[in-house]
């Protein structure tokens, strides 16, 4: 893990981030979106985070996950950021979520906010919700059935929340 760094993206990793993003997207068990993104459509979307980063196999120079940073709402509620994260299925269990969850908090702070909220967790992405609690995040409660599976089929979300 320790050849492993986590670093701003640049324009020459959005086809490693969209492919990562997109893989995510289409095991329709995580992220809310439905359809994959074009390299255009990512790297529109990418830049319109207020951070996204990647993690690095500084070895091998390949694109292992991704964090996206940005409010979770506006006005009165914009201390409150709002992140996602993706992880390449290739590299599921070397550690590479939390480097990115650790990396996205600190961002979050130096920008200035001083809650992390997560909207909808699924409830069976018991991987997740372990290092959430791990790290210190509060499970605000569950919204039964607020996340649609692929498969049609709907599964709890477990808001989550930690003070920065």
């Amino acid at each position: 893990m320790s050849n492993i760094i986590v670093r701003k993206y640049k324009d020459a990793d959005i086809s490693a981030m969209a492919e990562i993003w997109n893989e995510v997207v289409r095991e329709g068990k995580a992220f809310p979106q439905e359809n994959e993104m074009s390299k255009y459509e990512a790297k529109e979307f990418f830049s319109s985070q207020d951070v996204c980063s990647v993690a690095e196999d500084i070895e091998s120079g390949k694109i292992l996950g991704l964090f996206i940073l940005h409010p979770n709402n506006v006005g009165r509620c914009s201390h409150i950021a709002n992140a996602s994260y993706a992880v390449a299925s290739f590299a599921r269990g070397e550690h590479i979520g939390e480097k990115l969850v650790l990396s996205s908090i600190e961002f979050a702070r130096e920008l200035g906010y001083r809650i992390l909220q997560f909207n909808a967790v699924v409830k069976s992405n018991i991987h997740a919700r372990h290092l959430y609690e791990r790290l210190g995040f509060k499970q605000l409660g569950t919204i039964p059935k607020g996340f649609r599976l692929s498969d049609g089929s709907y599964e709890d979300i477990c808001p989550y929340y930690i003070e920065l």
